[in-house]
């Protein structure tokens, strides 16, 4: 299979800023922590966890949009706003759509937490996604240049990507399940309302808007 050469340069850039992102990550905000000391870091000894976990969730939407506009069939018309000569394009779409998910879906999470009584539970929730999200967003570093950089079969490895995203999502849910530090709703059914509404609900419905 031969694919034609494409100017990829800006896909080097998102990459490379990424992995700078973290660097500075791990020396500033993690105080020199290594990757090892970040993931087995507890929740009291959790040193800026708020501007980490901003940066790593906005390091995962740039990695997960460079994957998924590839694959994304159009920009709808609404969002084809010309500016000064220039209009969005699929990576566009795609990042801000993420981007919006995550802002929507962290406000509704505050406000469900707050309303069932536990917030002293948002720290340790913060810190877990934090960390399993900085594991994801390498691992979709990885995919992503294999994305734009090998002559892959684009169909399978779109199939692939799925698999990873879906195997992701399910994985990040068993930890939030099963974690031993209380990171969820102590009550049964709260816990099965978060997944439900919180989880579930709006991954399928940004599927629909990406894809659709």
């Amino acid at each position: 299979m031969v694919r034609i050469a494409e100017h990829n340069d800006w896909v080097v850039y998102c990459i490379l800023g990424s992995i700078f992102i973290y660097i500075i990550l791990l020396s500033v905000f993690q105080r020199d922590a290594n990757i090892k000391d970040f993931l087995l870091q507890k929740i009291e000894d959790s040193n800026n966890l708020t501007p980490s976990w901003l940066i790593i969730s906005t390091v995962k939407c740039v990695m997960t949009a460079l994957l998924l506009s590839q694959f994304v069939p159009i920009v709808p018309k609404q969002f084809s706003i010309d500016v000064f000569g220039f209009q969005i394009n699929k990576f566009g779409f795609t990042f801000l759509t993420l981007l919006s998910f995550d802002i929507i879906k962290n406000i509704l999470t505050f406000l469900f937490y707050s309303s069932v009584g536990s917030g002293k539970n948002l720290k340790g929730l913060t810190l877990v996604s934090s960390k399993f999200y900085f594991l994801e967003s390498i691992a979709f570093i990885v995919a992503a240049f294999a994305l734009y950089f090998f002559p892959i079969d684009l169909v399978k490895y779109f199939y692939f990507i799925i698999g990873l995203v879906v195997g992701s999502f399910i994985l990040k849910n068993l930890i939030y399940i099963f974690h031993n530090q209380s990171i969820l709703p102590e009550k049964w059914y709260y816990k099965f309302l978060y997944i439900c509404t919180l989880q579930i609900v709006p991954v399928l419905v940004l599927w629909k808007f990406l894809f659709y």
